[in-house]
């Protein structure tokens, strides 16, 4: 994940199991899945009782409960902490904060919602402070809790874009995920398809030439590293 500054479903996250600590209603979980997988592999002529197979079907429970679908389990307001920048009198807003911040090479790791098969990608995402900055790292982990669950691209996009215009009471949010879909890649067409969409809230919907600017340089990379890359080719 690097970092520049620049001068319609519902979350429905079950808190209950995680936030709770709620072990015993999460090791039913584990077991009930377990033995669904275990079901899997005989129906499709494994046996789940050779030597490679006996410990899978708990595997795959924890992996799905635990990673694949987390998202389902906790909310992205747990990862919220937004900082507040006054003026010095106290009262007036810092004039940097009228400027653009943007976020790019956010990991995306989902689950495609119809066929079950992995989403990866990365997310850019750019807002205009009002008087609220988000912590850092706390964009990865909004992404995050979104993607683990089963989704669509389109819909992941909106819904991070929701969230951040909402809960920062942003002036302006645009987030552009470009993610390879292994649904397209392993089945169908077979070929590594990529998909990019974007999603624009407040002044990016209305400003058509802030809107491109933002975009150029998330297009662009602009970074130290890339700098670095290009003059070693020189």
């Amino acid at each position: 994940m690097r970092y520049l500054f620049k001068g319609d479903s519902k979350m429905g996250a079950k808190k209950d199991i995680d936030s709770h600590g709620d072990q015993v209603n999460r090791e039913e979980l584990y077991k009930e899945l377990t033995v669904i997988i275990r079901r899997f592999l005989e129906l499709i002529g494994e046996d789940p009782e050779r030597e490679g197979l006996k410990d899978t079907p708990a595997r795959v429970a924890r992996m799905w409960l635990d990673e694949l679908a987390r998202g389902y389990f906790v909310s992205p307001e747990e990862y919220v902490k937004t900082f507040n920048y006054e003026g010095d009198n106290g009262e007036e807003p810092l004039e940097i904060w009228n400027n653009v911040v943007i976020v790019y090479d956010i990991p995306v790791r989902s689950m495609c919602e119809h066929h079950l098969l992995p989403i990866i990608g990365t997310a850019s995402i750019a807002y205009i402070p009002g008087n609220k900055v988000l912590g850092f790292s706390k964009f990865a982990r909004i992404v995050d809790a979104f993607s683990r669950r089963l989704q669509v691209q389109e819909r992941l996009t909106n819904q991070i874009a929701d969230f951040i215009a909402s809960y920062l009471d942003a002036k302006g949010v645009m987030v552009i995920i470009e993610a390879l879909h292994l649904c397209a890649l392993h089945r169908g067409v077979r070929e590594p398809l990529k998909m990019v969409t974007r999603a624009t809230r407040g002044v990016f919907e209305k400003d058509p030439e802030l809107r491109r600017e933002v975009i150029e340089i998330i297009g662009s990379r602009i970074s130290a590293l890339n700098v670095i890359e290009k003059n070693r080719l020189l």
